[in-house]
């Protein structure tokens, strides 16, 4: 059963998840990552025993492995993985930028230099779930961006392979060049490099609290996308919304683990009430229906407001992942929305379009991070590089300001750097 709760009651800390276990974890992903760093691929083929329960030789995905992967694949959903490659490529594409350069005065330039993150980590999960659509929304932007090296990690099945759909989605990317390694060992072989795993300058994609770990220890010797937590949906809504597209749209995040968190903000006590209805009927129909039922129960939240722009405050403050506006005038409330991740328009546009096929990226900041923290994209493979260059004459106009903002900072050898181009005939 869900709660529902007045606006004047809402407390944040209802929301909130429990951390309490973060201490012991940061501490068996430390012992794992410096295991990695010191024993490189004998660690990695270890972990995999021992949590993988699989005896790995050759950590790399073969040539041929790949071909059967995707030879495998039912030709129905190899075509749905080309149609979502190509929107997705679409939308990535308008993202590209390029560099500018301008002269503002005689003897002056000055200007931007894009140029793409050479080496770039993707981990993909194969656990109890596994993802290709992950495998397509990180890869794609990557190799967009220019990227000369993109590999993929991922978890290895029972019998030793990795997952047939990944392998075909990495294919259909433009990746091929993938490993059968999993977990915060996986992030510490791309972090550090391995006799057969190359180290590499970014590591991004999602995974469970101990890859989250693990990637915020070793960001600063390679960046990260960003530390996602569990995913999360807000639903603003007025009376001319669905309550049976509304509870569907809650039940397609809470499905996804127990600490997802689905959360309605309506003005309207029936749709309330009738979302609550729908949650408890529609969910006993589902194959993950405990992690469904488990999530609703400690996560979600129904709560009444009295005005939209009540619910649009509320809707901020939280700073949900997914957002979809099922109101009569969502393209007026959209214009309000400060914090969102990405956000979805109308009563026939449910976030599952963007997990999937739509183009946007589906790797978004999760757990209010949205505040401050965007969906993946292309900007994210790139580096920004400015450039500056002054003739004599325009350097000898600007002189006196330089020395005397260094000699304010009491730096009088930047001073003296200006000072002996001066003095120099």
């Amino acid at each position: 059963m869900i709660r529902i709760i007045q606006s004047e009651d809402f407390d944040p800390a209802l929301l909130r998840r429990n951390n309490c276990e973060q201490q012991e974890i940061e501490g068996q992903v430390r012992t794992i990552l410096s295991d990695v760093k010191q024993r490189g691929d004998e660690a990695l083929r270890y972990y995999t025993q021992r949590f993988d329960s699989v005896s790995i030789s050759d950590l790399r995905v073969t040539d041929s492995q790949l071909k059967q992967a995707l030879d495998s694949m039912d030709p129905a959903f190899i075509r749905v993985l080309y149609q979502a490659a190509d929107n997705i490529r679409a939308f990535h594409n308008l993202q590209l930028r390029t560099g500018f350069s301008v002269r503002p005065q005689d003897g002056v330039l000055m200007g931007q230099r894009i140029t793409p993150i050479e080496r770039v980590g993707i981990y993909v999960p194969g656990g109890t779930a596994a993802y290709p659509s992950t495998v397509l929304m990180t890869a794609i932007p990557a190799l967009i961006a220019g990227v000369k090296r993109v590999i993929i990690s991922t978890p290895p099945k029972q019998d030793g392979t990795a997952n047939a759909s990944i392998l075909a989605a990495a294919q259909i990317a433009g990746v091929s060049e993938i490993y059968h390694v999993g977990g915060a060992q996986a992030i510490g072989a791309m972090a550090y490099g391995t006799s057969s795993v190359p180290s590499v300058d970014k590591v991004i994609g999602p995974g469970n609290i101990y890859v989250a770990t693990a990637k915020k220890m070793v960001y600063g010797l390679v960046d990260i996308d960003m530390i996602a937590g569990p995913s999360d949906i807000l639903i603003l809504a007025d009376d001319t919304a669905d309550p049976v597209f509304v509870a569907a749209d809650m039940l397609g995040q809470a499905e996804h683990d127990p600490l997802a968190r689905a959360v309605l903000i309506t003005t309207s006590r029936k749709l309330a009430v009738a979302v609550s209805d729908e949650l408890d009927k529609q969910c006993r129909d589902l194959k993950r229906s405990a992690i469904a039922q488990k999530s609703i129960a400690q996560y979600g939240a129904i709560i009444i407001c009295d005005t939209m722009e009540q619910a649009v405050t509320l809707s901020d403050c939280i700073a949900p992942e997914h957002l979809e506006i099922c109101t009569e005038n969502s393209d007026e409330i959209l214009e309000r929305v400060c914090n969102a991740g990405s956000i979805f328009l109308g009563n026939y546009t449910p976030e599952a379009l963007g997990d999937y096929l739509a183009g946007p990226n589906h790797t978004l900041p999760t757990d209010g991070t949205s505040r401050f923290f965007s969906p993946l994209s292309v900007d994210d493979f790139i580096k920004k590089s400015s450039f500056l260059s002054y003739s004599k004459q325009a350097l000898e106009k600007v002189a006196d300001p330089v020395m005397r903002f260094a000699r304010e900072e009491q730096l009088e050898a930047h001073a003296r750097s200006i000072a002996v181009r001066l003095e120099k005939q």
